[in-house]
């Protein structure tokens, strides 16, 4: 049993800031299972960026009686026009998001392992919540850029540090179970939308009147209400001491499933100049684009592809009625939820097997079963096998969200876990590059089609393909992967330098001194976030029924 030193680089823990990283290691007693729900607090909030579709429809009439912009009008005229906005505009937010995410984890993961996770919680929770703040205000002054600038680009900051303020901590916490303990937090980000998504529409429901239809109101109760919601999961991060390990456990051997795990650390100005690197960086872009691109077209292509079929009649999306539509949208929007749910699923299922057949082995299982799986959906689609068709999409999507969460693992596994946040930081760029390949291609190839006189239930057929030749590439990265070179990593007196500007505990904690029973406190956290997941899941099961009528 070991005690937590009282004093820190000479200065004394009890003094030093709330939001120092001092303050946050955990001392004696303490559960490491409080720790997921912390992180899962802070990314079911973040996670409402997967759900702000529901906002656009909304916004694009927020000014009653007016005409819509013009579609000749350019995108700087429309940031100030007094017109009803378009969709696509809207839209644009959404980008905004998933690249300034990547961006802001990538200039901001170095000063996070430093600052600790408490604090860059903190950071993220008032970016976020400011950021949708602001965009009440864009929308009250009818200001697109203000929405753009709000919610879009420092909404996006708090999402690059709200999404990577977890990592590091949890492998540290979980060195016996690293995919799981990712996996469990990053789940939230899947799930962030399956919760607020729904809460969106409620309260638009509520706020809603003659003079508009509530959105602005609905930013301002988000925003409350993930202010708190974050600022608890921040302040109920705790860091283990330096050299923590649980109680009777060994870091295994180096071989088979373990054959890539290594026990130094490599310096993040060092990690991104390894060819390993790089190599899992494409792992994750060609993983992720694939994916997205699904997601972006989910519904349409669904509608799209079977027609009628979907409420038993014999004809084509363009020869269904208006009521025969609506009757398919409602199915399509029942696919939609579905794959949301194997998408989180998949987070927390396929980062916990990797534990046991390793980060590679469970990319080669994403990689080769996608190839397979994308492939064979277009003859599915054109057989009218509707079971089949929307099996293997659950799938793709669950490897999708299981390839976000296996990641931070795989990163740990390389280069060690010292800087393995701020290194996952700089890899997210791969998402903000994989945020614009996915959906664009499979926009524009199926417009590209559509224009040449290609039917609708064909149009996906060729950009599935491509899609085929994506994780080809993913594949070949993946199976280039070996570990790192021995000069990459830190020597001894290079660590201890890093972990003292890390303001790590400079003991060398060799057995646990933390609790692992369950308690009160432990059943309340994750009842806390446990509560909003089920409502969540219910509510999506609720619409996926619609699917199998």
């Amino acid at each position: 049993m070991s005690t937590i030193p009282q004093q820190v680089h000479g200065s004394s823990v009890n003094g030093s800031s709330l939001l120092a990283k001092e303050r946050s290691i955990a001392g004696p007693g303490f559960n490491r299972w409080l720790v997921p729900p912390a992180a899962l607090a802070i990314h079911l909030c973040i996670g409402m960026a997967y759900g702000f579709s529901v906002f656009w429809l909304p916004l694009s009439k927020a000014l009653p009686g007016v005409d819509a912009c013009a579609s000749s009008m350019g995108w700087f005229e429309e940031l100030f026009a007094s017109c009803n906005w378009r969709v696509a505009s809207l839209n644009f937010t959404f980008t905004l998001f998933i690249v300034v995410l990547g961006i802001s984890a990538a200039l901001w993961g170095g000063w996070l392992e430093r600052a600790g996770p408490r604090k860059a919680g903190v950071v993220a929770a008032l970016c976020w919540s400011g950021g949708l703040a602001l965009g009440a205000l864009g929308i009250s002054m009818h200001q697109l850029w203000l929405i753009w600038l709000g919610p879009g680009i420092l909404g996006g900051v708090g999402l690059g540090l709200g999404y990577i303020s977890p990592v590091s901590t949890l492998i540290k916490w979980f060195p016996d179970r690293r995919g799981m303990a990712t996996g469990m937090a990053i789940m939230g980000f899947g799930g962030g939308a399956m919760i607020g998504a729904p809460l969106a529409v409620l309260l638009m429901k509520h706020f809603s009147s003659a003079d508009g239809p509530g959105v602005a109101q609905t930013f301002l109760a988000l925003a409350a209400i993930y202010l708190v919601f974050m600022l608890c999961g921040a302040f109920g991060y705790r860091v283990p001491p330096s050299g923590w390990r649980p109680a009777g456990w060994t870091a295994p051997a180096a071989s088979g499933s373990n054959a890539m795990v290594t026990q130094r650390h490599v310096h993040l100005n060092v990690a991104w100049k390894t060819p390993q690197f790089w190599l899992v960086w494409g792992v994750l872009c060609m993983n992720v684009s694939a994916g997205i691109g699904i997601l972006s077209m989910a519904s349409p292509m669904l509608q799209e592809v079977f027609g009628g079929r979907l409420i038993g009649v014999n004809a084509g999306f363009n020869d269904l009625d208006a009521d025969q539509k609506l009757q398919i949208a409602a199915i399509a929007a029942g696919f939609t939820g579905l794959l949301s749910l194997f998408n989180i699923g998949g987070r927390f299922f396929w980062a916990s097997l990797s534990d046991r057949i390793g980060r590679k082995g469970t990319y080669y299982c994403f990689f080769l079963l996608g190839i397979l799986l994308y492939a064979a959906t277009p003859s599915l689609g054109h057989s009218g096998s509707v079971a089949l068709f929307v099996a293997a999409f659950c799938v793709i999507l669950s490897m999708y969200g299981g390839g976000f969460a296996t990641v931070p693992a795989y990163l740990a596994d390389l280069f060690g876990t010292q800087m393995v946040g701020a290194i996952h930081g700089r890899l997210l760029t791969a998402w903000s590059t994989a945020g614009v390949i996915g959906p664009v291609l499979i926009g524009y190839l199926r417009d590209y089609q559509l224009g040449h006189g290609v039917a609708k239930a064909q149009a996906y057929d060729t950009t599935l393909y491509i899609l085929c030749a994506l994780l080809l590439i993913g594949l070949v990265c993946n199976l280039l992967v070996r570990p790192v070179a021995a000069r990459h990593f830190m020597s001894d007196e290079q660590l201890a330098a890093e972990r003292r500007l890390a303001h790590d505990s400079p003991s060398a904690v060799t057995a646990s001194s933390t609790g692992s029973g369950v308690s009160a406190t432990v059943v309340l956290a994750w009842l806390a976030v446990g509560v909003p997941i089920a409502w969540g899941v219910w509510t999506t099961l609720q619409k996926a029924v619609v699917l199998f009528h």
